[in-house]
């Protein structure tokens, strides 16, 4: 998006088309991403020093903290990942260390800013694969040198020959042919790479560590050279094979590298989601090594240090780090007071009732009653929800959360699943037909398991 686009107000915007609610926290994460866009903005010695306002978001499972930070970074093109914080163990033990959500991010922004460079020269790479196309529907004939090349004058030096130019016909009529789509039945044979193979090597180590089977890996590549293998296939599919290794071959992977480094430092985000699993147990007694010390281990990458990648130093400075965890036990003034102090922003998320699981089923782009609707349309099944329909849809989730466990808007998924769970078995064969379903469609698929408090725990 443009720094105009990126306003705080057009931000809730966008995140209001996939998310409903949670007005509080979305204020939140855009004045944080606007945040990042002025530091840029400033003269770079300050703009070094302004740190970003990393973000907990305290809220039950199932009310859109993962959405929030997801759409988020799609809006800003910006690197980002999440990680469940339990995950991981304190330096000494075996297990992830924390270091390795900032290797992990950096390998997602190579892979994106390599698509993106890959998409840049596919005009280029097309020329070439169409070239090397054309040399396998009609090879080259072998260069023969003519007697008057071979004469060589006193001074001991060739006598160039007037040669006639002849044009390659035959090739420019098969480069229309193939142009039009007119060879794309015949069948090709096209050399392909095989990814490289050799022994598993599996390292159990320190922290910091987790880099060297990928290290091992890259030096076995010289031992163990990549394979080549024929493939004969269609005119079409040769073309995209083509395509794909010329743009991987035009690609300059230093160029890559070096701006997915900037791309993480300067816009990466991280979602650090179940952080309220490593508060420990009990404070009063001494700190729990599986948890505070996994606190201990996240201080430093949260308030800025280098990390040491496979593909050179990241500073983990300017990272934004979104927070999230339901609370239900501990409370964020739990944590380490270092860590507290690095996420100066805290929101909390409402829960979600029967009026916002109206608004989740039918509002959003991705709204599940268009997402049912769109995918029976491809059978030739044609549903329609009714206003009462969709009421009794959420009312029982509204039920079956207060009954058990609360898992917000994902006990939408299991009911719509349960309450469409014949038409999608039947569906191949209704083609033509048309469903209505309303409030006594809903009742009837629904009430047995509802009623039957034993049997929704398993079913919804």
């Amino acid at each position: 998006m443009s720094p105009d686009d990126l306003t705080p107000r057009k931000i809730v915007e966008k995140l209001d088309l996939y998310i409903i609610g949670q007005q509080e926290a979305k204020r939140a994460v855009a004045i944080a991403l606007r945040n990042r866009w002025r530091r840029q903005n400033v003269s770079k010695e300050l703009g070094e020093e302004i740190s970003p306002k990393n973000i907990i978001m305290i809220g039950p499972t199932g009310v859109g903290k993962t959405e929030i930070a997801r759409r988020l970074a799609k809006l800003d093109n910006a690197p980002f990942i999440k990680v469940e914080a339990s995950k991981f163990t304190e330096v000494g033990y075996v297990g992830r260390d924390v270091e390795s959500i900032v290797r992990d991010l950096l390998e997602l922004a190579i892979n994106m800013v390599k698509a993106e460079e890959q998409d840049r020269v596919r005009a280029k790479a097309a020329e070439l694969a169409e070239d090397r196309l054309l040399d396998i529907l009609l090879p080259p004939k072998p260069v023969e040198k003519k007697v008057t090349e071979m004469i060589v004058d006193v001074n001991g030096s060739t006598v160039e020959a007037e040669l006639p130019e002849q044009q390659d016909t035959t090739r420019e009529k098969l480069r229309r042919l193939l142009r039009e789509g007119k060879l794309d039945s015949r069948s090709v044979e096209v050399e392909t790479s095989e990814a490289r193979t050799g022994p598993m090597v599996e390292i159990f180590s320190a922290a910091g560590m987790e880099d060297m089977g990928l290290n091992v890996k890259d030096m076995l590549g010289n031992i163990f050279p990549q394979k080549k293998k024929k493939r004969r296939v269609k005119v079409p599919e040769a073309r995209e094979i083509l395509v794909e290794e010329e743009a991987q071959r035009l690609v300059d992977m230093e160029k890559v590298t070096k701006t997915a480094i900037e791309r993480v430092e300067q816009s990466g985000i991280v979602f650090l989601d179940e952080i309220d699993k490593i508060v420990g147990s009990d404070g009063t007694h001494g700190p729990d090594v599986s948890r505070e010390g996994v606190q201990r281990d996240l201080l430093p990458i949260v308030e800025g240090s280098t990390v040491n990648t496979r593909y050179g130093m990241v500073r983990t400075d300017h990272i934004l780090f979104i927070a999230a965890g339901a609370f239900s036990a501990t409370k964020p003034s739990d944590l380490i007071p270092e860590l507290q102090g690095r996420f100066p922003i805290r929101v909390e998320l409402n829960s979600l009732g029967k009026e916002e699981f109206i608004r989740i089923l039918t509002e959003p782009h991705n709204a599940l009653v268009k997402q049912y609707t769109e995918m029976m349309a491809t059978e030739g099944v044609r549903i329609t929800f009714t206003e009462d329909a969709i009421a009794a849809i959420a009312d029982t989730a509204t039920l079956v959360n207060e009954r058990m466990e609360n898992i917000g808007a994902r006990r939408l998924y299991t009911i719509m699943e349960s309450l469409l769970d014949e038409i999608s078995f039947e569906a191949p064969e209704m083609k033509g037909q048309e469903v209505t379903i309303d409030a006594d469609y809903v009742a009837n698929q629904l009430d047995e398991i509802v009623e039957d408090e034993d049997l929704s725990r398993y079913i919804l």
